[in-house]
């Protein structure tokens, strides 16, 4: 990045000044961070950290006019609203940068919370190999922070939409060992080679009501339908996931469902009615019911 007294460089503008225009267009576009985004389109533009923008901005560094072209142009994508992710084409998740893009579910911070039920789960098991499984895996964010953070452990993950499964793919080349193993098939056929020894079920599951419209932009124009939307009440692929995991779960085995914040009570009855037992609903960072867990009788 050129300093600006480098007369040798390209025609450039202020870094300072860039970044305080294009976060106040942000602003006035209603992402209500907007320096967060700024800052790390910058960072990706230039291929460096977003703390390295932040110094440069603070050195008063410039930057060349074809950068600040390039950086504009996401910023006015970002100012449609286009997810940040889209855009950078990285989504972190716990300690992993996933690849993601249009066509998969761009993975949230609050579902770290859910992968942490299961990761902590699955590191307790009597087993010097347990198994786990996440059906609808997307971007395969819950199975890969399990096959990483718990290695001893063997990590089924299915998914069943070819959108999804391009990037699911590729982040399992980037970030899948030799105890992560992908498939593509539908949720009630996953894995019946499994059957009966899985300690750990995990699933995000779509769980939006068909009728419940997404307040976010990001959300109701970007992410993948089958991914967001569970039928009538929401609840139809947890149904799914209830009655496969309990073919897939040993005894004492544990399912994790991930939910909206007004379905832990409903979940909770599918489980039971199911012969899960101990249901349990977990809030995550912000108090929100995010999670429920049963244990398999």
């Amino acid at each position: 990045m050129p300093s600006s007294d480098d007369t040798s460089s390209a025609p450039a503008r202020p870094l300072s000044a860039v970044l305080r225009d294009a976060s106040a267009r942000l602003e006035r576009s209603g992402i209500l961070d907007p320096q967060v985004d700024v800052e790390l389109l910058a960072a990706h533009v230039l291929e460096v950290s977003r703390g390295a923008v932040q110094a440069a901005s603070i050195r008063g560094d410039d930057m060349t006019d074809a950068a600040a072209t390039a950086f504009e142009e996401l910023i006015d994508r970002r100012a449609s609203r286009e997810p940040l992710q889209h855009l950078t084409g990285l989504a972190p998740f716990r300690h992993l940068e996933l690849r993601v893009g249009p066509g998969v579910f761009v993975p949230r911070p609050e579902t770290e919370v859910v992968a942490q039920l299961a990761i902590d789960a699955l590191a307790a098991a009597a087993s010097p190999a347990p198994v786990a499984v996440d059906l609808g895996t997307g971007s395969g964010a819950i199975a890969l922070a399990l096959a990483t953070e718990v290695p001893h452990a063997r990590v089924f993950a299915a998914e069943n939409s070819v959108d999804a499964f391009v990037w699911t793919k590729e982040n399992f080349r980037l970030f899948g060992g030799d105890n992560a193993r992908l498939a593509f098939i539908d949720l009630e056929h996953a894995f019946p080679e499994l059957d009966g020894t899985v300690s750990v079920v995990v699933s995000n599951p779509p769980y939006v009501p068909d009728d419940a419209i997404p307040r976010d932009p990001e959300v109701r124009f970007f992410d993948p339908p089958a991914a967001l939307y569970g039928g009538a009440d929401g609840l139809d692929v947890v149904r799914i996931v209830s009655r496969v995991g309990l073919r897939l779960a040993h005894a004492g085995g544990l399912i994790v469902i991930e939910h909206g914040e007004w379905q832990g009570a409903a979940i909770r009855e599918i489980l039971a009615a199911d012969g899960w037992r101990a249901t349990a609903t977990h809030s995550d960072l912000t108090m929100r019911d995010r999670a429920t867990t049963a244990l398999h009788p």
